[in-house]
């Protein structure tokens, strides 16, 4: 029998689930713009802080006023 030669992948960080909802190019021009400086914070908070329960709760409460902002916006 031959034997099998373990191959060592590179450790990748796995993606952050919660950055999906604060993609913004979809959106129409106006929610983008209201949009768009949570996504980007986001993106830098993801970039710049250690994966830790602090950070997911940053950008849970970070999502919490991107949607209370879109929906400022909309209300009638």
């Amino acid at each position: 029998m031959a034997e099998w030669e373990e191959i060592v992948l590179p450790i990748e960080q796995p993606a952050e689930h919660v950055m999906q909802f604060f993609a913004f190019d979809h959106l129409p021009p106006t929610l983008k713009e209201i949009s768009k400086p949570f996504g980007r914070m986001a993106e830098d908070i993801v970039r710049t802080l250690p994966r830790n329960q602090q950070r997911t709760m940053a950008l849970n409460k970070l999502l919490e006023a991107k949607d209370a902002a879109v929906r400022a916006y909309i209300a009638k």
